[in-house]
């Protein structure tokens, strides 16, 4: 099932951690699930002032990104951010912290969790070439 959501550019970039995860052996996989024991969920508003959300279980199984939210499933940390916001992070033109701090990214839940998300995105950044920083 495709990740990419029309309008949206991070969406390309989630797709690209999807891949990297999907490059992982089963046990790496569950190696990150039982280090980060966490469910993600990006709510993501693009500059049509449209939002679409993606889901990381990094809680449960082999780990696994999903377009939308999942029934039964229960994100730990909601982060919500621009479109734009979400790119610059990826590409390291933009510092998580600093973005937090002047509301530009919004976070409900387990905050620590993203420190543990920022170690899957630098794994997956030395994979596929895009930056990540949290």
């Amino acid at each position: 099932m495709s990740l990419n959501v029309e309008g949206f550019k991070s969406s390309a970039l989630l797709s690209q951690i999807d891949e990297h995860l999907k490059t992982m052996s089963e046990a790496e996989r569950k190696d990150q699930v039982k280090k980060v024991k966490g469910v993600f969920q990006f709510n993501v508003k693009n500059s049509a002032n449209q939002t679409a959300t993606w889901t990381f279980d990094l809680k449960s199984g082999t780990g696994a990104m999903h377009k939308g939210t999942v029934a039964g499933l229960k994100p730990d940390i909601t982060i919500d951010l621009k479109d734009d916001d979400f790119v610059a992070l990826a590409e390291g033109k933009a510092n998580g912290q600093k973005l937090f701090m002047s509301g530009k990214i919004k976070v409900k839940g387990a905050i620590m969790m993203a420190t543990k998300l920022d170690s899957v995105l630098n794994a997956a950044k030395e994979k596929t070439g895009f930056k990540a920083k949290l």
